[in-house]
Parts: structure tokens; C-alpha cells; sequence
């Protein structure tokens, strides 16, 4: 579960959290146990790297989820085009004859990903306590 803590840096308090979710290319049911196991733990190693912190991580035979808590300097899309392309090179390397069973190419994820924001309010609740602030008079 995400923690609701502020973490704070010098000029800002903050709690970003981003739901990602990376898809095998051709949807290509290449992930096993072993290289589930392995992408949990190359992509914590990535997140730690860019002062991230990977809180859930899960997956199935097509496409791996992560829960990723990130300070307010980091660009997203960096960050996920990092987290893809070593990963994929990792996994191709060190599972060559697995992966070379689905793929012809030097491929693994394919180029689209999805990613939500996560945390805090629901944003009808955001609405709604931004629209009740007190405004100035005079």
C-alpha cells in the first residue's frame, strides 16, 4: 500500500505516485516466473537510481505493472523510457534463448505504455475543496 507522508526536498513538499504498465511486444506471452522475478528486481535497481521508489510491482505473461512514487524533478516519460529500454536489454541478455522463442528481432516491450496518476483524492473531492476556498473581498 502507498504511503500518504509528504516527502520533502529543498523548495518542495510533495507525494507523486504513478500507476505504469509495460506490455510485451505483439502481447507475446514471454514472461515467466524467472524473468518476472528478474524484471521486479532490475527495475527496483532503476528506480533507486533515478530517486525513485518502485512500491508495487506485479505482472503476468504480457505486461508487468508498477506502482512508482517519484520526486517532482524526475520526467515521467525519462523515467519510463529508462525503466523500458534496460530492462528489455537485461532481460534479452540474460534470458536470450527464452526470449528468442517469441521474438526474431531485439525486442521485448512494445513502444506504447500506459500510465495513470495515483493517490490522494478522488478528484471530485479536489473540485470541490478548491472551489470552496475563501476568496478575497475588496
Amino acid at each position: 500500500m502507498k504511503s500518504t507522508k509528504l516527502k520533502s526536498r529543498a523548495h518542495c513538499v510533495y507525494n507523486l505516485h504513478a500507476h505504469v504498465v509495460f506490455v510485451t511486444k505483439y502481447r507475446r506471452k514471454v514472461i515467466n516466473a524467472d524473468i518476472l522475478q528478474e524484471l521486479h528486481s532490475i527495475l527496483n535497481r532503476l528506480a533507486i537510481a533515478k530517486e525513485c521508489e518502485l512500491v508495487e510491482f506485479s505482472g503476468e505473461t504480457d505486461h508487468v505493472h508498477l506502482l512508482i512514487s517519484y520526486p517532482p524533478n524526475v520526467t515521467l516519460s525519462k523515467l519510463i523510457n529508462n525503466l523500458k529500454a534496460v530492462s528489455s536489454k537485461l532481460i534479452r541478455q540474460q534470458f536470450a534463448e527464452h526470449v528468442n522463442q517469441f521474438y526474431s528481432q531485439p525486442v521485448f516491450w512494445t513502444q506504447a505504455y500506459c500510465i495513470i496518476s495515483a493517490g490522494g483524492a478522488p478528484l471530485e473531492v479536489l473540485k470541490t475543496y478548491i472551489q470552496s476556498q475563501e476568496q478575497p473581498t475588496g
